[in-house]
């Protein structure tokens, strides 16, 4: 767990991506404030550790090869109000739920990455937002204001990049403790089965598999084997690094190589309202060694997709990036194969993951 914080390298590194456009920033009203609460989270511990990152690239790097798969799920936006042990077991349960289905059913290792942790933010296509003849701000997510259709919510706070902080800390924490205090053991696998698909044929279907699962867990015990791994489960948290004054403010450098880490969160990745190649988003996640996720939608080129391995994958490494494709089924097929095609040929060992949600016309 070896992170510690230089301040030399620390302010380098910001000023180059500082000096760059940012797509899908707030306007705060007082930027002394926010100076105040960017210099309060540079102080703040981090939310993950170098060490952990690094093993999540190794196994993002197993995907990218083929001897893995990944598993990703979360909310599209986390708020502040379901931070409770509810709602993340809940959230948790599924996706054990889903790992043990594609674990026993492909019999390869599942990679598995929450989209929690962070994800309070959300890029939007309009600025502001019109109801009544009323004209405000748009909702940006709890990181930034209030849902409410008010001024006083929907004006930019910066004190809510803290809020965000510790509920990221809070969401974490209860994420370990559920991963490694007993609740992810495989032989919980009937108690992750969620309540509202118990009774229906999807749901008879899952606990057909648990009771195979069971048996094999009762065989190999039997035969006197009872591995560690069954009884805890490695979990990584992601988002997206929308927010650049609050990713660069938990931006660490590691003590035993001189790296620098986004400690938001173990992956972090750009959304398709910021991949442009000369902004900020780039420029950031090209100087961190976290794994790196970018989204391509149905307007990316192969030049840029090439581009994006120069600019965030410069040695090839298998685990450091991550193709999110969203493109709408009516356009993948027309818009993938080729994107894969080329980018195999460029010797890039990349992962491709789909993101299933469909684009608008």
């Amino acid at each position: 767990m070896r992170v510690t914080v230089n301040a030399d390298s620390h302010a380098v590194a910001k000023a180059t991506w500082r000096d760059l456009p940012a797509a899908q920033q707030p306007e705060y009203p007082d930027a002394e404030a926010l100076r105040d609460v960017i210099a309060d989270l540079e102080s703040y511990p981090p939310l993950v550790f170098a060490g952990e990152c690094d093993q999540l690239r190794a196994r993002m790097g197993a995907v990218a090869r083929g001897e893995a798969f990944l598993l990703q799920g979360g909310d599209c936006a986390e708020a502040f109000d379901a931070v409770s042990a509810d709602h993340i077991r809940a959230k948790l349960k599924t996706l054990l739920q889903m790992s043990a289905v594609l674990t026993y059913a492909a019999s390869v290792p599942v990679v598995k990455v929450g989209r929690i942790a962070g994800q309070y933010s959300k890029p939007r296509s309009k600025g502001t937002e019109t109801r009544d003849g009323v004209t405000l701000p748009t909702y940006r997510g709890d990181s930034v204001n209030g849902f409410d259709f008010n001024e006083k919510a929907r004006i930019p706070d910066p004190e809510r990049l803290k809020r965000m902080y510790h509920a990221s800390a809070s969401t974490l924490n209860l994420v370990r403790a559920f991963t490694t205090g007993g609740y992810a053991d495989l032989r919980q696998v009937h108690a992750w089965n969620q309540d509202f698909v118990k009774s229906s044929p999807s749901g008879q279907r899952y606990e057909a598999l648990a009771r195979e699962i069971d048996n094999a867990l009762n065989f190999m015990k039997a035969c006197g084997t009872d591995p560690a791994e069954f009884k805890a489960v490695e979990f990584y948290a992601s988002h997206e690094a929308l927010l650049l004054d609050y990713e660069g403010a938990l931006t660490r450098t590691d003590s035993r190589t001189g790296k620098l880490y986004d400690t938001s969160g173990h992956m972090v990745w750009i959304g398709e309202r910021t991949r442009q190649l000369d902004h900020a988003h780039i420029e950031f996640c090209s100087q961190i060694a976290n794994p790196i996720g970018i989204k391509l939608g149905p307007t990316t080129t192969v030049d840029e997709a090439l581009t994006y391995i120069d600019r965030l994958d410069p040695d090839r490494e298998p685990g450091r990036l991550t193709f999110i494709v969203r493109m709408g089924a009516d356009k993948v097929r027309d818009k993938l194969p080729e994107l894969v095609e080329k980018v195999t040929a460029s010797g890039a060992v990349v992962a491709w993951v789909t993101d299933p949600t469909a684009i608008s016309k």
